[in-house]
């Protein structure tokens, strides 16, 4: 299994040492950002209010009790509030999983109620913030769930198993078990039918899981160049840097760079080094470089694509690293343009 190594990023105020995002792309990408349910508001407050005072371990034992109870209502109840409450207070994530909720509210993750699906899919993402609760979850058996939750729940079900898959995904022996039960697919329908916040959280869960080849070439086959491509052409859409990072960790694979060209992304690169934010520069050139790389067809359609004039404006103006970058790559344009010029070429040239 291959990994790359890479640096940290920041996600609901910690930092992940298995992502890189010098930029913090995807610092943006939260939990569950749900209302307080305000047609049970007093119920919950009362609850709150015991949690915060010495008889929240009881509490919390009696609601993990009523997620098993007959009732679909009380099953309800108890989800929200401890979903509540594993959102608004750290130390309840803890207290909440060795209370045994995890495996009754996995369960509730197949629910064919989308309510009670959806508070079970979110209680398990607030779990999941806790570090200590990672390891459980996926050997209890979430991963499955989550991914079924992503294929056949309601909007939000879907955007929080992302983000739970994203947080168990920071165990690198988990990335792989994800990819297998289906995820990746599912993912990167999302990142191209969601809404802004579905996007944003399947391009991070993308992110995060394609730093092994298994997933990256799963991502590919999946056809996650169309709204990649797509995303970073419309700058209207808050999503050319995230896009942008996960193009980048997929590049490195012939089929990748093969499907950028096929979607029309080689122009689309050129306009972001042209017009984009210096971030956005800096991350073109470095993926139109490893394009070129490996091709000589690629190198020509880049360069009748116009890109020389705003790579040299980006050798003089850019950060040190784009500078860099944009060097390296006009110079690569400059090199003859036969088939010899290229020591390495793609299989499909």
């Amino acid at each position: 299994m291959e990994t790359e190594t890479q640096g940290s990023f920041t996600y609901m105020g910690r930092n992940f040492s298995n992502i890189s995002l010098d930029s913090g792309a995807f610092s943006e990408c939260n939990s569950d950002r749900s209302g307080e349910f305000p047609s049970a508001l007093s119920q919950t407050k009362r609850v709150l209010l015991a949690c915060a005072s010495d008889k929240s371990d009881d509490v919390i034992q009696q609601l993990v009790s009523d997620l098993e109870s007959d009732s679909i209502d009380d099953q309800k109840q108890a989800a929200m509030e401890l979903r509540l409450l594993a959102k608004n207070k750290p130390d309840n994530r803890v207290k909440i999983a060795r209370a045994g909720a995890i495996r009754p509210l996995i369960l509730l993750i197949s629910s064919p109620d989308y309510e009670l699906q959806e508070h079970g899919v979110t209680a398990i993402l607030n779990l999941s913030l806790c570090d200590e609760n990672k390891k459980l979850l996926a050997s209890s058996g979430a991963i499955r769930p989550l991914v079924k939750a992503l294929k056949v729940g309601t909007q939000t079900a879907k955007e929080n198993a992302a983000c739970a898959l994203l947080r168990l995904s920071q165990f690198e022996e988990n990335k792989s078990v994800i990819g297998r039960s289906g995820a990746i697919p599912l993912l990167v329908d999302l990142l191209e039918t969601g809404n802004f916040r579905g996007k944003k959280d399947a391009s991070t869960a993308l992110y995060s899981l394609c730093s092994i080849k298994e997933n990256k070439i799963r991502a590919v086959e999946a056809g996650i160049m169309k709204p990649l491509v797509e995303l970073m052409a419309d700058f209207d859409s808050n999503m050319v840097d995230k896009s942008a990072f996960v193009m980048s960790v997929l590049v490195g694979l012939p089929e990748a760079r093969a499907a950028i060209v096929e979607e029309g992304g080689i122009p689309v690169l050129v306009e972001i080094i042209e017009v984009g934010s210096q971030r956005q520069k800096e991350i073109a050139v470095v993926i139109l470089l490893q394009i070129c790389d490996h091709s000589v067809v690629h190198r020509t359609m880049v360069a009748r694509e116009g890109a020389i004039p705003p790579l040299v404006a980006l050798s003089q103006s850019g950060t040190k690293r784009a500078k860099q970058k944009a060097e390296a790559l006009i110079e690569l344009l400059r090199r003859p343009r036969s088939s010899n010029a290229a020591s390495s070429s793609d299989s499909s040239d």
